[in-house]
């Protein structure tokens, strides 16, 4: 693919993750009013020419409702998610999403959709309080999954932001921090239920 050409962005929801943490899938708790991987799919579809799930093998059942992509097991972490999607599809752009950020809604989306830098590695959300790069709310181009293969093998470590940050990025910072948060821990999930219902009240 030259400079000149604009891969196709995809989406990619993560939820093949194993939520030892949450103790339950975090792709199926409800914040609101469905599975929260299935409105993150949905809100990707908006943006994205193709939209998958990324899953195990065991989590393919009939109620999953949109396309997947298997993990390969190749590899730690999200990674695995990022790159079996990026071996499925090499040419193409991936808007990726955790599935454990209850907040992020589509204008957020939508901001990082219409700030995307096609020339930089990696487009990608950051609360304004810690100004890091949030890689799994972000838009990875295709050269930053190639270089991110060549990095992992003799990397100490398999975080993707701790990647993000050796390269050229552009960061985007949403209107407000708390679209960034994250549920990995019942008491996180707590929290956000809390918050959830005093929104509602408002």
């Amino acid at each position: 693919m030259s400079k000149t050409e604009i891969a196709p962005l995809f989406g990619l929801v993560l939820a093949g993750g194993k939520s030892t943490r949450m103790g339950r899938d975090k792709g199926t708790l409800n914040y609101h009013g469905r599975p929260h991987k299935d409105v993150l799919y949905e809100y990707a579809g908006e943006f994205c020419e193709r939209t998958f799930f990324s899953i195990r093998q065991d989590q393919v059942e009939p109620e999953l409702h949109g396309e997947y992509i298997l993990d390969t097991d190749q590899f730690r972490g999200p990674f695995n998610g990022l790159l079996s999607a990026h071996k499925a599809f090499p040419q193409a752009a991936w808007l990726v999403i955790a599935c454990d950020l209850p907040f992020l809604d589509n204008p957020t989306i939508r901001l990082l959709v219409d700030a995307r830098d096609p020339s930089c590695m990696a487009t990608a959300l950051a609360t304004h309080q810690s100004q890091l790069p949030e890689p799994l709310a972000a838009i990875w181009e295709p050269a930053a999954l190639e270089a991110a293969q060549d990095y992992l093998p003799d990397a100490d470590s398999s975080c993707p932001r701790k990647f993000l940050l050796q390269q050229e990025i552009k960061l985007v910072f949403p209107n407000s921090d708390d679209v960034l948060i994250n549920a990995n821990h019942p008491e996180d999930l707590e929290e956000v239920m809390k918050k959830i219902r005093s929104i509602r009240h408002e």
